[in-house]
């Protein structure tokens, strides 16, 4: 008979992922938010190309604040996805595996993508 030790489920409570985690969790989400969004950006991509109408109906869409704030975050799923795969790209050529650098191109990838996307955000807005 197994018993189930207290202690554990209270150490599993205390975990606390390091930033190097974050950034990979974040990765792998930001990489499924671009997969889902495909048939949507495909559709405002159609819709601003294919006729002078359609492209009215584009602006439209594109202009209401939701729409916005859902396309800058796509933008920053896109930046973090992009800035995180360089980082793991050098990672897996052996490059920063020490915990130290580790954590600092985890912060790098966080501080890069978040201003990357505030400078685009404000200029598309």
């Amino acid at each position: 008979m197994c018993r189930s030790n207290d202690r554990s489920t209270s150490d599993l409570a205390a975990i606390r992922l390091p930033l190097p985690g974050i950034v990979s969790i974040l990765h792998r989400i930001s990489g499924v938010a671009l997969f889902f969004s495909l048939p949507l950006l495909i559709y405002l991509l159609h819709g601003s190309l294919s006729s002078a109408d359609a492209f009215e109906t584009y602006r439209a869409v594109v202009s209401h604040p939701l729409m916005k704030i859902v396309l800058i975050g796509l933008l920053w799923a896109y930046l973090h996805h992009f800035c995180a795969g360089i980082r793991f790209l050098l990672l897996d050529i052996h490059k920063g595996l020490d915990l130290q650098t580790a954590r600092a191109t985890a912060k790098t990838v966080l501080a890069v993508s978040l201003a990357l996307t505030v400078i685009l955000g404000v200029s598309l807005w």
